[in-house]
Parts: C-alpha cells; structure tokens; sequence
C-alpha cells in the first residue's frame, strides 16, 4: 500500500495584478484585479514505503508547491493526496509525528542558543521521554559527526554543521517520510557527500521514505533510483534515472581526440560542441544522423580515438527544461 499517493492534485492561486505608477497603485486599492496561476496541475504519483524518490524540475515548476500540499502547509485547489494513511490538510498530531520537511533555505533551531537546546525543545514539543530523547541524540549526532558541535551556539556552527543539526531537529522525532527540499542547497562538496551519506544511512536503517528536490544532481544522482520530473506543474516523467535518457534524449555524445589541435568552429557543422581542449573535443550528434555523422568526421579528420557515449544525466535534464513541450 503506498505511504504517499497522490490523485489529479492541482494548485491554483489567486496572484493580484497592479499597473506602475501612482495611478496603478490608487486604482489596486480602490479596484484590485487577479489573475490565476495554476502551479501544479493534475500530478498523479505513488511511492511505497522505504523509497527513495527524486522529485525534479526547474525553478517554478510546482516542486515546493506539492510539498507543501502533501505537509498539509496548503490546500489543494483539486485533486486528493494521502500520506502514511492520513488527509495532510487536516494537520492531526498522529500525522505530523509521522512526517517531516526539511528546507535548505529555511531554518528551525534557535539562532544564540546551542543547537542541543533546540533538540531538547524538539524533544519535549514530541513528548519524547528525557532519556529516550538523550539516546535519539546521541544517535543522530554520531551519525552526522557532530559531536561538541551541539554544544555550540548555532550561530557559530558552519554551513554545513548547522545543515546536520537541522536534519537532527527534523528527524529527532523518527517521522516514516521525510520531504527534503534542496537539503544540500549552499554547502560545498565535502558537506554535500556528508548529508547525502547520512539520508542513506537513515533510510537503510529506518526504512524511511524520502521525497528529495535538489538542483545538485549528484544529490538525485547517488540517492534516488527512481524520479520524477515535474514542467509547468505538470508530471511529465515517472520512472528510474536512466530512462530518462532513453526517453528524453534524441542525442548522443561523441568525443574525439584528433591528430590535430582540434578546431570549434569546424567541428560546429557535426553537431553541438560541448567542449575543445587542444586535439580532443566533444560533441552532442541527434541519433538519427549518428551513423552519418561519425562516417563523416572520420573521412574529414585524421581521428586518433572515438568514443559514443549516451550524454550525462544532468545535461539530458538541462535540454528537458530548457524545451517549450518538453513531453
């Protein structure tokens, strides 16, 4: 049975519209005017307990919106959703001790005070017993590496030690789904690897469910074997990582390494050029002209290597948002 289903669930809001000037700003109060924006529209999806999904999409495409429907933080316009057996718009205890969303822009510990302060505030807004709550922290703080860090005031945490001690406020209480949007946003590489190793480790050991948003595809990349991908508030993708390259890309990737420095602009006639550095270079070739392409550049150029490759996942994704109808 699916821990979140969700059924033609649609969001629209009312967004008011005001012309410049003085004259456009007496005339809004006297007059307002609205105009409808749908930012999800009939998205229909279930995910089973223990998976861990990809949710993807440009800015503004809905991600955020439809998370906050299925934390019951809005209502939907139309369209149903369910998490962990409960309507999420209802907001029940039992149903938020069962969830949690944590936002890389966002923040819940308290800003002077040590981060295990917060917890132990955390623990006791759960009912979570003293020693119970003790035990939990020591937990999660040896899997995330803090240590003393908690001991610290949050202000003087880093970027990614104060990212660990939110994942540890939000998962004190054990939730069964986590809804993460953009947890990795703003940390470097080390800290990134550090959070995405710690959401292994924590669905592994909880069998938690996991709803991730990331522009970093290595976040999607290393976590998630099945996505989905959301475009103007529609779902236009429900399936693993690399179908979305059999479905969405009509391109290959060919890299050279020729005798010769390669050239840009004569290579341009071949297809895209990525890249050129000294005799290698690379190229994106549509499939339909693969064949014909590679049988063309061998006969123009005196070639040393060639290589055909299907193009890197985030580039595939790139061209997907980048196109008017991208389904």
């Amino acid at each position: 049975m699916p821990i979140i289903e969700t059924t033609q669930l649609t969001k629209t809001f009312r967004v008011p519209q005001k012309d410049s000037g003085l004259w456009g700003t007496l005339r809004h109060f006297a007059r307002r005017r609205y105009r409808l924006v749908t930012a999800v529209r009939g998205v229909s999806f279930a995910i089973e307990p223990g998976e861990v999904v990809g949710f993807l999409g440009p800015n503004g495409a809905g991600k955020t919106t439809t998370l906050k429907m299925l934390t019951g933080l809005i209502c939907p316009s139309t369209g149903q959703a369910r998490v962990a057996g409960y309507d999420p718009f209802r907001r029940e205890p039992a149903f938020l001790r069962r969830i949690t969303m944590v936002m890389g822009q966002k923040q819940q510990l308290i800003w002077d005070l040590p981060a295990l302060d917060s917890l132990r505030i955390n623990g006791a807004v759960y009912r979570i017993p003293d020693e119970e709550c003790q035990r939990r922290i020591g937990e999660l703080s040896e899997m995330l590496a803090l240590g003393d860090h908690l001991r610290q005031p949050v202000r003087k945490l880093s970027l990614g030690e104060r990212m660990k001690a939110e994942l540890m406020a939000a998962l004190l209480h054990r939730p069964d789904v986590l809804f993460l949007d953009e947890p990795t946003l703003g940390l470097d590489v080390n800290a990134q690897a550090s959070v995405r190793e710690f959401l292994r480790e924590y669905n592994r050991r909880y069998r938690a469910t996991l709803l991730l948003t990331s522009h970093y595809m290595a976040d999607i990349t290393a976590l998630c074997p099945r996505v989905l991908i959301v475009h103007e508030g529609a779902l236009i993708y429900d399936g693993t990582l690399d179908g979305i390259v059999r479905r969405f890309a009509p391109f290959r990737e060919v890299r050279l390494e020729l005798a010769q420095p390669a050239v840009r602009e004569c290579l341009g006639a071949y297809g895209d050029v990525v890249s050129v550095e000294g005799q290698a270079a690379r190229l994106i070739v549509d499939r339909e002209r693969l064949t014909g392409t590679v049988a063309q550049l061998l006969s123009d150029f005196e070639v040393l290597d060639l290589t055909i490759n299907d193009p890197p996942i985030e580039e595939t994704i790139g061209r997907i948002f980048a196109r008017k109808d991208p389904a």
